[in-house]
């Protein structure tokens, strides 16, 4: 069985880039009531990133990745959307997003353990 920590790395890349390109949406469909879709910059950076996303994924099965081991850690695009909306948009850290948050890196750490990264 092939090691699983480039392609999980991977999917943590993507998993960042994911929520960077979530992000740019969020903030040129905020400009598309005065910018042309074509001239949206911040659009064309978020489908930008997505191409990113695929490219990690494919690169990421290619070397070996298992999709049950290794595409459950893109999930922590949640994680990294919450901080950018902490972090960009001065959004309220809560009980909520705090037990969702660590929800989501429990089950990843049981994968981890499960599949003998």
């Amino acid at each position: 069985m092939e090691s699983q920590k480039v392609p999980i790395l991977l999917n943590l890349a993507a998993a960042v880039l994911g929520a960077l390109g979530q992000y740019a949406y969020k903030k040129g469909g905020q400009r598309l009531a005065d910018t042309a879709l074509w001239a949206n910059y911040q659009i064309l950076l978020g489908v930008l990133l997505f191409c990113g996303v695929m490219v990690c994924f494919v690169v990421g099965y290619k070397l070996g990745g298992r999709i049950s081991v290794v595409y459950p850690f893109y999930a922590t695009t949640f994680v990294w959307g919450s901080l950018i909306g902490l972090y960009f948009e001065g959004e309220t850290f809560n009980w909520s997003l705090a037990l969702g948050v660590g929800l989501i890196v429990a089950g990843l750490a049981v994968i981890a353990k499960g599949s003998a990264i």
